[in-house]
């Protein structure tokens, strides 16, 4: 929906741009040359708790709410703005939409899902017409206002040294990308880093506080895992990626929330090759002609009783823990398809997966979560260990229950908002 001098290029320049991108993005993200890159989660996640305790505590006396979806789309906004353009966008430690960033990105997908419903967002490509259709940096609102900021800080960090930053925009100004090529991928990979992280995020925390019996276990995890050194007690610091790589419940749970709420849920359609291509479905050659477009429904694959039982669409992260190799093999390879395959594999696949898993750890071993009353909370601190002493005290539960919030489909994207919750000070347990 956006103009198509700035995310509608043509094919043999998006392909270009796309071959930059794997080469280096990778590279840059997988950790082995940004050494920046950890810390830099760390810093806007230390800034997302110390909002929480700074602003949205809540007491037998006051009920603070507090919107979990969007202060978690703070936190995802900052971290792609700091990783990607050298510079956190605030949002944290404002606790404010800076800009209306989240606002105008909000407005533009509402425009840009009306459009495509209503047949109409073939207009934005036409040539001539579609430049004054489409949005433009210079709107007051919706993609443009957005892409208007989005720029602004762009050139504002185009214009500093790129030799002692390793964020996104100096790795990919060392390899050729300026001018507006640089300026649409700065957009692309906010938009694409921030949102999908976002809903993944919200998503497992929202089965997480519906499930106790999930929640507990996971605690008891972190709790063993902080006691005997594989993960860090409250005093020394947030977990690494690595260590949170390493807690099998905490992967676990983590996969099976994208499985059974997938932050996309397009078709993911594809163009075959000219010349056809071949597969082998259950062990069968289907050949798939040239030119016709393939793809698949995210959410019926990541719920399918042939892959994951006859109890796939409940929520039980313990089917990552118990499947027989060979059907584990086919969960694993069916559940990696959420961040695309090949050479159309999400590229910030990487900081998603460390975003997502030091923040789950993190906020699970500072909060109590439930779902009801205060009688709840008094039972998860009899059922948990004395080693909870070492975890942050916070207890989290929603405040509507039967609404735990708002969620759209815009574009296939799973838009989450008014995520309610009320945040209180935790008693560590008794040996």
């Amino acid at each position: 929906m956006i103009a198509a001098s700035h995310l509608s290029p043509s094919l043999s320049t998006h392909s270009y741009r796309r071959r930059l991108l794997i080469k280096y993005f990778f590279i840059k993200y997988s950790g082995r040359e940004n050494i920046q890159l950890e810390g830099s989660i760390d810093e806007r996640l230390q800034d997302f708790l110390n909002l929480i305790r700074s602003k949205y505590m809540s007491s037998d006396r006051r009920v603070v709410p507090m919107d979990l979806a969007k202060k978690v789309q703070y936190f995802t906004l900052d971290v792609i703005s700091s990783v990607g353009l050298g510079k956190a966008f605030g949002m944290l430690r404002s606790d404010h939409d800076v800009d209306d960033y989240l606002q105008s990105s909000e407005q533009g997908l509402a425009i840009g899902n009306t459009a495509l419903a209503i047949g109409f967002s073939w207009i934005t490509q036409m040539p001539f017409i579609g430049r004054f259709i489409a949005p433009s940096p210079k709107d007051n609102n919706g993609f443009g206002k957005m892409m208007a900021t989005c720029f602004r800080l762009v050139k504002e960090r185009a214009a500093g040294s790129t030799n002692e930053k390793s964020d996104m925009l100096a790795s990919f100004m060392r390899h050729g990308l300026a001018g507006d090529e640089l300026c649409t991928e700065a957009l692309e990979q906010i938009i694409a880093g921030s949102d999908t992280t976002a809903s993944a995020i919200r998503g497992t925390l929202l089965y997480l506080i519906t499930n106790p019996r999930v929640y507990l276990r996971l605690q008891r995890e972190i709790d063993d895992a902080a006691c005997s050194g594989r993960a860090p007690s409250k005093d020394e610091g947030l977990i690494t990626a690595a260590q949170a790589r390493n807690l099998p419940y905490l992967q676990a749970v983590i996969r099976e929330a994208l499985r059974v709420c997938p932050p996309v849920t397009n078709i993911f359609p594809r163009d075959i090759p000219p010349g056809g291509d071949t597969l082998i479905v259950d062990g069968e050659s289907v050949f798939l002609p040239g030119g016709a477009c393939i793809g698949y429904s995210a959410c019926a694959m990541h719920q399918s009783e042939k892959i994951y039982g006859q109890d796939a669409e409940a929520f039980r992260p313990e089917r990552w823990l118990e499947s027989d190799p060979a059907k584990l093999a086919v969960m694993v390879r069916t559940n990696d398809l959420i961040f695309g395959h090949g050479k159309f594999q999400c590229l910030g696949k990487t900081v998603a997966q460390i975003e997502i898993g030091k923040t789950i750890f993190e906020v699970s071993r500072n909060c109590s979560i439930c779902l009801l009353s205060s009688s709840f909370f008094f039972m998860a601190r009899q059922l948990t260990t004395h080693r909870t002493q070492l975890l942050r005290n916070f207890e989290l539960a929603l405040i509507s229950p039967t609404r735990p919030w708002d969620a759209r489909n815009y574009l296939g994207l799973f838009a989450i908002s008014n995520m309610r919750v009320q945040v209180m000070e935790r008693v560590p347990c008794s040996p």
